[in-house]
């Protein structure tokens, strides 16, 4: 566990700007928060020829994949039909957790879709080192079926 400095950000202020980040939307400002290697992983069944429709979810481990990543989810939604609830956000050391409900529509479908999610992040050095998602994938999948 690391202490936060007077020039460290703590583990919350991190996570509070990445949250804030997220809801501007911009990808290489969000990314910005994270650390060179990360380990990124999203809980979703492993399929070998990938997932065409949702080409945003995968591991993912450089701080480009994660600017990739909010650039491709915002690619495959429509602007300003999206939300998100923060329900909890609980912090113990350099981990946190946040719980809520995501809000979107899938732009190749026009379907609109709402994912309860669980985000677990990890901070060291004022950078996000772990960003692994829990989220309802079947209401995803759903929205972009054909």
């Amino acid at each position: 566990m690391s202490v936060a400095t007077d020039h460290t950000p703590t583990t919350r202020g991190v996570v509070e700007e990445l949250l804030r980040r997220m809801g501007e939307g911009d990808p290489e400002r969000i990314a910005a928060l994270y650390a060179e290697r990360s380990d990124w992983k999203l809980n979703w069944p492993q399929d070998e020829h990938g997932r065409p429709a949702t080409p945003w979810i995968r591991h993912r481990s450089t701080r480009a994949d994660a600017a990739d990543h909010f650039r491709e989810l915002a690619e495959h939604h429509v602007p300003g039909r999206a939300g998100t609830e923060i329900e909890r956000f609980l912090v113990d050391g350099d981990e946190a957790v946040v719980l809520g409900e995501i809000r979107q529509t899938a732009a190749a479908t026009g379907r609109a879709y709402r994912a309860r999610f669980a985000l677990h992040l990890t901070v060291e050095d004022g950078l996000v080192v772990r960003h692994h998602v829990y989220e309802d994938s079947l209401a995803v999948a759903r929205a972009f079926e054909s």
